[in-house]
């Protein structure tokens, strides 16, 4: 049974962790690198994310910074920012690129809001379904009669309770950033 609660609980801090990945890619108007973290430009004959061709920092409230390792990157990188979509015009001075992060409207928060319960829902979905699977696993135990039913029981209200758990940290994720987008 262990090893079911260990499989779960692994699965479910994955989903944790994603979540919480993909919040930080929600740009709230204050400046982050984890904003950058999905921008790819096309270097050296390859496509390789910003964050290897150069360092990326937070100079101001509102401001990114991005140093390039070297300087003939400088427009691939500019043009990965642009490519991506972010709704962010480079400042390019011929040494690092800056970018300016707009006030976002109250509408545009709203929206952010709206995208973040997405974002949790889904990771709420990875749950269930990582509970799904560790129950199904008792189940299948209970079958081969490896664990008793009382045992299965215990089982299963463990897993629930790993599930309901992990759910809590969503809803305070989604509460913090909420705030955050509410709040800027």
């Amino acid at each position: 049974m262990q090893d079911i609660f260990k499989e779960t609980d692994d699965k479910m801090k994955k989903c944790l962790e994603h979540v919480r990945h993909e919040f930080m890619t929600v740009r709230t108007g204050r400046a982050s690198a984890g904003l950058l973290e999905n921008v790819k430009a096309e270097c050296y004959g390859a496509v390789m994310p910003i964050n290897q061709l150069a360092s990326i920092s937070v100079s101001g409230a509102r401001t990114l910074e991005i140093k390039p390792f070297d300087k003939a990157t400088l427009q691939e990188i500019e043009k990965g920012i642009l490519k991506a979509d972010l709704g962010l015009t480079p400042a390019n001075d011929g040494k690092v690129i800056r970018l300016n992060l707009p006030e976002p409207t109250q509408e545009r928060r709203l929206e952010l809001v709206k995208v973040i319960k997405k974002m949790a829902e889904d990771g709420r979905v990875q749950v269930r379904n990582a509970r799904r699977d560790g129950i199904e696993k008792i189940k299948e135990r209970e079958k081969a009669k490896t664990v008793s039913e009382d045992d299965g029981k215990k089982g299963q209200a463990h897993i629930q309770k790993m599930t309901d758990d992990t759910m809590k940290k969503i809803d305070e994720m989604i509460m913090a950033k909420e705030k955050e987008v509410m709040e800027i």
